[in-house]
């Protein structure tokens, strides 16, 4: 997801170098600073500034982590009147006009996010509105109105209408076609080779061929399951071992999201044990190296569908490995990756292979409103209090910020519900 997010964006924008060229003109404000106070990271936020906030936000929200109200009114600010949100305004404040470009990932993102922290209603409201307004006949979304559609928008669309109380299987286009109907479209069937069978495909290519891709197997996994980017926590005796995609003898290789969702965590399950239990990145021009942040999505989408085991596997590579990301500490997404993968399993992330991830990622962006004691988070507080002490973290020369609450993101669950 992190390492698809930044070339997918670059690459949006470079087709509509047209229209974005006046936001280029306008060099953004340093992070941290001016309209970006709130905003995690130090980084150029141009291509990701909505999508890392999301992330970081969504994470603290799982680490018992109240943010910032500056963090979450940056977010907020970024949102169109239409309901859309960019990849990153360096000017919130000025009207979207017909040049802004509108990014369903973004958008999509936020849409989680707000939802979670709650407090929200009306901007979600009109995020998922507009996101129904640019749905494809196919039924699914391209990462920008008019795109072709993707397995990866498909997937976090389907996230943002799951946190937002809406019914993904319901959210037919004019054709009458499902954002599922999309999703399935791109799935490589009995008619792929053996090792392939049960993945996804980012987008067909110029012939209409699938190819394998991981990053949109794991997307496609969650959204089969009917989650977004944070799910129910793997309870000690999930260990159900996903079943591959069932060819020959009159087997019809299971055609609705579930069945496909389990089809291709087997399909992920397999290469991660292939691949010493991570994932690897091919991009183009560059060596095959360790991909961490599609490790962590294979981790949540196993999660989500209650494959313990490899889900467990690969987050165990990760604590052992995760030093070795690149600048991982200093990026909001990273780290919220992680903290997700870590709640996904039900591991703690203030010692991820001994590692404080939520203190990590409390340092990228503006100090918490209020940080909750990890034991009593972990159900061992008060017993008066129910285990929900909270340590306040003091603001020099200002007041916490009163009333900001802890939403729980509530997203349909596949077949662990059952």
């Amino acid at each position: 997801m992190y390492l698809r997010r930044s070339a997918a964006a670059l690459a949006a924008t470079t087709v509509l170098c047209a229209l974005a060229a006046p936001l280029a003109a306008a060099a953004p404000a340093a992070a941290g600073k001016g309209a970006d106070a709130g905003l995690y990271g130090e980084a150029d936020p141009t291509y990701d500034g909505v999508w890392r906030q999301s992330l970081a936000l969504l994470a603290q929200d799982t680490a018992g982590v109240t943010p910032a109200g500056k963090a979450v009114d940056w977010l907020a600010a970024q949102q169109c009147d239409d309901g859309s949100f960019a990849s990153y305004r360096p000017e919130p404040g000025k009207a979207c006009g017909e040049k802004t470009v509108a990014d369903t990932n973004a958008t999509s993102a936020a849409v989680q996010a707000l939802s979670a922290l709650g407090g929200h209603g009306k901007a979600v409201g009109r995020s998922v509105d507009w996101l129904k307004s640019v749905q494809n006949e196919d039924g699914g979304w391209g990462y920008n109105p008019g795109s072709p559609s993707d397995s990866n928008s498909v997937s976090v669309v389907i996230g943002a209408l799951a946190a937002a109380g809406q019914e993904p299987a319901k959210t037919t286009s004019e054709k009458g076609d499902t954002p599922y109907d999309a999703l399935l479209d791109l799935r490589l069937g009995c008619d792929a080779k053996a090792a392939d069978r049960g993945a996804f495909a980012y987008q067909p290519d110029k012939k209409g061929v699938l190819a394998p891709n991981a990053d949109a197997t794991a997307a496609a996994v969650l959204a089969g399951e009917g989650d977004g980017f944070v799910v129910e926590p793997l309870e000690k005796d999930e260990n159900e071992a996903p079943e591959a995609l069932a060819c020959g003898g009159g087997a019809d290789g299971g055609k609705g999201p579930e069945d496909a969702a389990e089809a291709g965590a087997a399909h992920l399950a397999d290469v991660l044990q292939k691949n010493d239990r991570h994932l690897m990145s091919a991009l183009p021009g560059s060596e095959d190296q360790p991909d961490y942040g599609n490790t962590a999505d294979a981790v949540i989408a196993l999660s989500a569908g209650g494959h313990g085991n490899a889900a467990r596997s690969a987050l165990g590579w990760l604590e052992k490995h995760h030093g070795d990301w690149e600048e991982y500490a200093a990026s909001p997404a990273a780290l919220g990756q992680l903290v997700l993968a870590a709640h996904a399993v039900g591991a703690d992330p203030r010692d991820f292979g001994g590692t404080d991830l939520v203190k990590q990622l409390n340092a990228t962006g503006p100090e918490p409103a209020a940080v909750e004691d990890p034991k009593a988070q972990a159900g061992e507080g008060d017993a008066e209090d129910g285990g929900s002490t909270v340590t306040l973290i003091s603001t020099i020369g200002a007041f916490l910020v009163a009333g900001i609450g802890i939403g729980i993101l509530l997203s349909g669950r596949g077949r662990r519900k059952q």
